[in-house]
């Protein structure tokens, strides 16, 4: 069991020196480490990594760092001075300088490695050896655990530079793709859905590195100009950051026995997993056969609530295989992300994404993910027959399980006593023919109109190919009237307040993140901390200007434009 330190956090954390002294470093003192592992860091090359559960590894700070942002909300959170982030030694060390940081803060981070699945089936050549081995945190280097007001948070850098897992990269994350991950996590962490947490934000006033992307206004399906990007370090923040595909890494190599600590180094992540994640709601007494079940049935829970919270909002992972897919149950990895702006089932913001990845096709991808998460669970109740049955038994109520999740989620979108598949059925077809904006759409709709007026706010230019304007109207008119029927006795003002609790008025829109992080690479940082600030209330009625700013259809210029609409990667 993990030492849970008794610490009064001080009225405000305002210096390195005060961070310093919530520094509990559980997992490189309690895992094993690589034994080929150098305890400087000096780990920066391409190479396998055979066992262990960590590799320790020295940050490469970034040249010059300016700051750039904070996440302000959960500063506040953890008690942290907004002060702090502009401060010299917290931005040393939160852009990968750790050779002066106080005691019992440490001067070397840490890699973690993880198996690969797509879509539930086992890969390795993404790996360069062709073996698994070399697989995972390429250019994310953990450096902290702090436990503050009884919570332990990992922070850990993301473009810190090269590991042993980089696969030939730089290491380096760029300034674009840095923007868009640090305001989606705060985004999605206001719209309550389960998310790792944005820290800081650095960028380098001197070091670039060239990328692949898209020229101004092109509708490539791939990147077609290589451009040079400043490089920046992103901080996020989560109680770990332990993946299925880590627990796949080491059940793979207990399986297959390839060394003799394999069996034990696959117990001690799941044991160290239920401490890390789930110690609130697993009886630590339990014999670890008890505890593989009660994690199965937990994790199931929260995968299921996650991908439905995901729907609600209008988000798409994109890339929702195994190694993206946090075992806390929780959003992780903002590569090809994004927000829909059309209703479209089959949305998928990455071009190698395929549908398997699509917007409604999410809860499949996630039982795939959780197939993969029992499958490697399986090795530790080889012996147990009665607690292998019980984990097999709650595999197969994962669809049960997800449509109860969606129902639910449904209902509550439309405000709704109880589910209605056909109501739902009969919008979805509504929706995909108008066409309509997502967001918007269900705002209207939770402000209980008259008649179908303000819904027209949400509708999209009509394709020649729909019904006739006045055949789709009469039937948003008979749709609307139904749905009206369905959630009395309630009054408008007490549907109306309950569905604006759960429906948006604000969404991070991808065409709004371009100009943001565009100007950010110019020096200007002013766009950026206004849609923070934006996207930090997605469901307050903000100033009028700021509505007519961020609550509005996607123009029609920018649909199709390679970096607005669609990406191949997100560096």
């Amino acid at each position: 069991m993990l030492k849970r330190p008794s610490r009064e956090t001080p009225t405000m954390v305002s210096t390195l020196d005060d961070l310093a002294k919530f520094a509990d470093y559980s997992l490189v003192d309690t895992l094993n480490c690589d034994p080929e592992g150098k305890a400087n860091g000096a780990d920066h090359a391409p190479r396998q990594v055979f066992s262990g559960h960590y590799v320790p590894v020295k940050p490469t700070p970034i040249e010059n760092p300016e700051y750039v942002a904070h996440g302000q909300t959960l500063f506040h959170e953890l008690g942290f001075a907004d002060s702090m982030a502009r401060s010299n030694d917290f931005m040393r060390v939160f852009s990968g300088d750790l050779s002066h940081v106080p005691e019992p803060m440490r001067t070397v981070g840490w890699a973690c490695g993880y198996a690969l699945s797509i879509y539930g089936t086992e890969y390795t050549q993404q790996c360069p050896f062709q073996t698994g081995n070399g697989y995972g945190d390429g250019r994310a280097i953990s450096v902290l655990e702090a436990v503050i007001n009884g919570q332990r948070w990992e922070m850990q850098l993301k473009g810190g530079g090269r590991t042993p897992y980089c696969r030939g990269a730089d290491g380096r994350a760029v300034l674009r793709s840095s923007v868009r991950e640090f305001l989606a996590q705060e985004h999605m962490h206001a719209l309550g859905v389960p998310t790792s947490r944005s820290l800081s934000l650095y960028v380098s006033k001197t070091e670039k590195v060239r990328r692949p992307w898209y020229s101004e206004g092109s509708r490539s399906t791939n990147p077609d100009v290589l451009v040079s990007e400043p490089v920046a370090v992103s901080t996020r923040v989560a109680p770990s950051f332990i993946r299925v595909g880590q627990i796949e890494l080491f059940s793979r190599r207990a399986r297959k026995n390839e060394h003799p600590q394999a069996m034990e180094e696959l117990e001690k992540i799941v044991l160290h997993l239920i401490d890390r994640e789930y110690g609130d709601v697993i009886d630590q007494t339990l014999a670890t056969a008890e505890k593989v079940v009660c994690l199965a049935r937990e994790f199931l829970s929260r995968l299921t609530a996650l991908v439905a919270d995901w729907i609600r909002v209008g988000y798409c992972q994109g890339n929702f295989n195994s190694d993206n897919c946090a075992a806390g149950g929780f959003t992780l990895d903002y590569g090809p992300f994004g927000f829909c702006d059309v209703f479209d089932p089959h949305y998928q913001p990455w071009t190698g994404g395929g549908q398997h990845f699509s917007f409604l096709n999410q809860p499949v991808a996630a039982e795939r993910n959780f197939q993969m998460f029992c499958l490697a669970l399986k090795p530790l109740l080889t012996e147990d027959l009665d607690h292998l049955q019980q984990l097999d038994e709650i595999q197969r109520d994962f669809p049960k399980v997800m449509r109860a999740q969606l129902e639910k989620m449904w209902a509550s979108k439309l405000g709704l006593p109880t589910f209605d598949g056909d109501l739902l059925s009969e919008l979805g077809s509504l929706m995909a023919k108008t066409p309509v904006d997502y967001t918007i759409f269900f705002r209207e709709l939770s402000g209980v109109p008259d008649d179908i007026g303000p819904l027209k706010n949400s509708f999209y230019r009509r394709s020649t190919y729909d019904a006739a304007p006045e055949e789709m109207d009469r039937r948003w008119s008979e749709w609307l009237t139904k749905w009206k029927s369905l959630t009395e006795p309630r009054s408008r003002e007490e549907l109306s307040r309950q569905m604006k609790f759960v429906n948006p008025k604000y969404s991070l829109r991808e065409w709004l993140v371009v100009p943001a992080y565009q100007q950010a690479m110019a020096g200007d940082y002013s766009l950026l901390r206004e849609l923070q600030e934006v996207m930090t209330q997605p469901y307050a009625e903000q100033s009028k200007d700021v509505e007519e700013k961020y609550y509005r259809l996607k123009p029609s210029e920018l649909f199709g434009v390679g970096g607005s609409s669609h990406y191949s990667c997100s560096s």
